[in-house]
């Protein structure tokens, strides 16, 4: 069972805890600080923490930059699109990670893992493991990027199919 599925279902179980008072296996101490010790290891998991990512090229206006008290929500490489009010979907089966800026969320999958979506300006976005075709959030406009991890790890923007942005917008 990975960790971080492991850590869930221990939360879970310790939530219940007030439902499994006259359980056995609540009765005794040592089974509940078993549970305190494994839930110390048990950190935010990995969806929940920002992701940062390099990217390979470097312009001086990119998502998060403050320009004038604005804050910049697309630069080269993204695709701007007027959603009004519509949804994003996952294209794939993924995983969705919350992003820097802040208003940015990741989509990363297994059916293409040399290429990551940042989609910025969903409220609010869906972060964790999302299959095909489910709702990743709404918003008024969208800013997409599509990009290809190097060779040296750093990602390049790369110019999105049209297939690709119809997936992630056309409802199933």
């Amino acid at each position: 069972m990975p960790a971080t599925r492991l850590c869930f279902s221990i939360r879970r179980l310790v939530t219940r805890r007030s439902a499994l008072r006259h359980s056995s296996l609540c009765g005794s101490a040592g089974w509940l600080g078993a549970i305190a010790l494994l839930l110390a290891g048990c950190s935010a998991s990995p969806s929940a923490l920002p992701r940062h990512i390099h990217i390979h090229q470097s312009w001086p206006l990119q998502p998060g930059r403050d320009v004038a008290g604005y804050v910049v929500t697309g630069g080269i490489g993204d695709v701007s699109l007027n959603l009004r009010g519509g949804a994003v979907m996952a294209p794939f089966d993924g995983e969705v990670q919350q992003g820097q800026p802040s208003n940015c969320v990741l989509f990363s999958s297994r059916e293409l893992p040399a290429y990551l979506l940042r989609l910025c300006g969903l409220q609010p976005p869906r972060i964790g493991a999302v299959r095909r075709g489910e709702v990743i959030g709404t918003g008024r406009s969208l800013h997409f990027a599509a990009m290809r991890k190097q060779p040296d790890g750093t990602w390049a923007l790369v110019e999105p199919s049209l297939s690709l942005l119809d997936q992630t917008l056309s409802h199933p």
